[in-house]
């Protein structure tokens, strides 16, 4: 046989099991139909083989290892009844050994017998009846052209008969050979309607063999190739997919790679040192090392580039880390701050509920003060008008005493009386305590009866029940000053940028007004024993707070200084200005010492802020004072003048009337001139020299009888007088204001001299020598000749 060149295997389309393809026939090489099937690479592989090219390869492979087919067949398409009817029978020796050819037809007409078997499953008599017709069909395949049908119309072909035969719908061949179809092609160019045209088929032997003959042989045939088709296929499929891997790993791009001859072109090539070289010399070394320096060092600033945005991420990641831990604290803080806007708003709540009550409370204690104030007040003026007026009935009158007590009537008699019941029980009380200097009329005169007495402390009472009930139920942290003050210490100390920044020293004082206000209900500055300011529970929490600021601050204006000051402004100077208006009696020694006292320490306090906030808040007590002075100089001060007949007894109701309102006007002079440090200079010496001393005490001196009494009243006149006015040492004449009562004194002192009273002259003179009036003294000492008081002015 002659040799065969390698086949290649063009890609035949997949079709499905039920429709007819045309397949190219086989040809000898040489001939016209093999050289037709023949591609353009004739010893490759093909370009584009796919999967039913794949499954090609071996069975064509297969094909060429059996010999050249020359006659074409038709597929046997009622080949398969003849396996139903018989038992394997051998064909006889002159069948077997016909011609190779022909027994490669049979082997490959089997696949189409197998094809076919799977549509004539259901048939039974009506095929064996035609074994004759298909014994003469079967010869005419064998001049017949060879089409090989593909892997999928055999696949589809095995699985039909396969389900035919579990459906049990033929009868079953007692054939115990198991039959492969893998390496079969499927003929599906001629339609089953087409008929067999065996009766052409020139028969090669005398005797025919029946169909179960040429089945059994073909089986015997098949089962012997088997086991050699299954190696070839094996080795082919083998060698198939290693080229595919080839060329998936090898191939490039727009680039065919013959994977065929691969092999051969990966071999390595070996130097040949025949080769000649261009010459080099030390120029193109040296430039060749520059260019390779210049790259190297470009390739080095690029990595100096890199690793400089490594340290910027490797730094970027550090702030990013440190800045998560931290933010633990930034949850912690907002956790603070959240906390204190919680305590805040129910801080503020609290107090909008309470202020309320407080404000009443505060009415409440504050209109029980002024009526009894006012009853004071109304009763002494009531008093004095109706003595007064008896007084004056008593001058008009010159009757008996029993006609004078008809003409009075019963309120002003009961009036009376009381005066006298109460005057009575003072000096009582004077002797018992060992005073023997007190002067009628210097006394407050503020004594209340038993039921009066005991209707005030029983309402004052209730007011203090209802003001200890209105912070019952809230907790110490809404109501107790120290325990307010401390959460914002906290904060002062946690966050103080955040503290002053939120201006909290201006919000405090408004947070504590109510329950400062709360604590001072029961504060009454006039009173000898009232509480001072200084240990009051609120005054020492807030200069604690005051102490910590200035020692945790590091701003040396720390604003939480003026946090005190601001209280006195907006809470302590406008309740002691309630104090002064309506309840104060300047009449009243004791009130008025406590008033003093209470505010020089107020102002004290006060004077830690500023020039402009002192003046203010200093203004803002002191006008009320003078005001209330004035009031009282015009509404309480009466000096009556009298006949010096009915003064001349200093036993008479006139006399002891005119003596006890001059030592009233006294008293009032000299609680008066006690505010010499905290009221201005001018308006003590306005109230009290001028509206009060030249009005009602000169006058009720003029009207005296000269003598030790009237020496005396001026040495108290003298003695009110505040030192700090005549300190000047070169002053040689008095304040202007003054003038009055200096002439007041040269006048009684002219009259003691020529008087057998002289020792009181001496008096006078020193009384002038207090008051710088020393031009007037040392004039009156010469007119007199007194050379034994000039000492008294070298002195000075």
């Amino acid at each position: 046989m002659a040799h065969r060149p390698e086949r290649t295997f063009r890609q035949r389309r997949a079709e499905s099991s039920d429709s007819d393809s045309t397949q190219e026939p086989f040809a000898e090489p040489g001939s016209p139909g093999e050289q037709a099937n023949l591609g353009p690479a004739e010893e490759g592989l093909p370009s584009g083989g796919g999967r039913a090219e794949a499954a090609e390869l071996p069975r064509r492979a297969r094909g060429r290892s059996r010999g050249r087919v020359w006659a074409s067949s038709r597929h046997a398409a009622r080949a398969a009844p003849r396996l139903d009817g018989g038992s394997d029978v051998p064909g006889d020796a002159g069948q077997q050994g016909a011609c190779p050819g022909q027994q490669e037809s049979r082997a490959v007409d089997l696949s189409t017998d197998e094809e076919d078997e799977t549509h004539r499953s259901s048939e039974s008599k009506d095929d064996q009846s035609s074994s004759s017709n298909s014994s003469s069909s079967l010869e005419e395949e064998f001049t017949s052209l060879v089409n090989i049908p593909d892997a999928a119309f055999i696949q589809a072909a095995y699985r039909k008969r396969e389900l035919a035969r579990a459906q049990e719908d033929y009868i079953s061949l007692d054939v115990k050979h198991a039959f492969t179809i893998s390496g079969m092609k499927k003929n599906t160019e001629y339609p089953e309607s087409e008929t067999d045209d065996h009766e052409n088929i020139i028969p090669f032997t005398t005797k025919p063999q029946t169909l179960r003959q040429k089945m059994a042989e073909k089986t015997a045939t098949r089962n012997e190739e088997t086991s050699e088709d299954s190696e070839e296929d094996k080795k082919y499929q083998d060698i198939w997919e290693q080229q595919q891997m080839r060329k998936a790993v090898k191939i490039t791009k727009g680039r065919d790679i013959d994977l065929s001859h691969s092999s051969k072109s990966q071999t390595v090539k070996k130097f040949d040192a025949s080769i000649s070289f261009p010459p080099v010399n030390l120029e193109i070394i040296k430039k060749q090392l520059n260019t390779r320096l210049t790259l190297l060092q470009d390739t080095h600033r690029s990595h100096l580039r890199e690793y400089e945005k490594y340290i910027q991420d490797v730094k970027s990641s550090k702030s990013t880390i440190q800045n998560l831990e931290n933010s633990s604290n930034q949850v912690l803080n907002f956790k603070f701050y959240k906390s204190m806007k919680v305590y805040v708003e129910n801080l503020i709540d609290c107090l909008n509920k309470k202020i309320i009550n407080i404000q009443e409370i505060e009415s409440a204690m504050h209109a029980l003060l002024v009526k009894q104030a006012m009853i004071f007040t109304k009763r002494r003026q009531d008093e004095l008008k109706h003595e007064s007026a008896y007084l004056q009935q008593l001058s008009r009158k010159a009757e008996t005493s029993t006609n004078r007590s008809l003409a009075i009537d019963e309120k002003t008699q009961w009036i009376l009386e009381e005066i006298e019941s109460r005057r009575a029980r003072r000096r009582q009380a004077r002797v018992l305590s060992g005073n023997c200097t007190h002067q009628e009329g210097t006394s407050s005169d503020d004594e209340l009866s038993s039921a009066d007495m005991i209707d005030f402390q029983k309402s004052q009472g209730d007011i203090l029940e209802d003001h200890k009930k209105i912070f019952e139920d809230v907790h110490d942290d809404f109501c107790n000053i120290q325990n307010i003050l401390l959460k914002f210490q906290q904060w002062r100390e946690k966050f103080p940028d955040s503290y002053y920044e939120a201006f909290i020293s201006l919000c405090i004082p408004k947070l504590l007004n109510p329950l400062i206000r709360f604590q001072l209900i029961d504060w009454n500055p006039l009173k000898f024993d009232s509480i001072g300011l200084k240990q009051m529970p609120w005054f020492t929490s807030i200069a604690e707070f005051i102490d910590s600021s200035m020692e945790d601050s590091k701003k040396d204006d720390s604003s939480d200084k003026k946090i005190l000051s601001t209280v006195i402004s907006k809470i302590i100077i406008p309740r002691l200005t309630d104090f002064v208006e309506f309840i104060w009696d300047p009449l009243s020694t004791s009130q008025t010492t406590n008033l003093i006292t209470q505010s020089r320490m107020i102002l004290e306090e006060h004077s830690t802020c500023e020039n402009e906030v002192i003046s203010k808040g200093k203004q803002d007590l002191l006008k009320p004072i003078a005001s209330r002075m004035k009031k009282a100089i015009d509404d309480d001060v009466f000096i009556p003048l009298y006949p010096k007949s009915a003064v001349e007894n200093r036993m008479s109701p006139h006399s002891k009337f005119q003596e006890r309102q001059f030592w009233s006007g006294l008293k009032l002079f000299h609680n008066i001139l006690l505010w010499n440090e905290l009221l201005p200079e001018d308006t003590l010496q306005e109230l009290g020299l001028g509206k009060l001393l030249n009005r009602y005490l000169i006058i009720a001196l003029l009207n005296a009888i000269p003598g030790p009494d009237v020496v005396k009243k001026c040495n108290q006149i003298a003695a009110c007088l505040p030192e700090k006015w005549f300190q000047n040492s070169a002053m040689r004449t008095s304040i202007p204001q003054l003038e009055n009562f200096i002439q007041f004194l040269l006048q009684s002192a002219r009259k003691l001299s020529t008087s057998e009273i002289r020792d009181e002259v001496k008096e006078i003179i020193l009384i002038l020598v207090k008051i710088k009036a020393l031009n007037h003294a040392e004039s009156f000492i010469e007119e007199y000749h007194l050379d034994h008081l000039k000492s008294v002015i070298k002195e000075v």
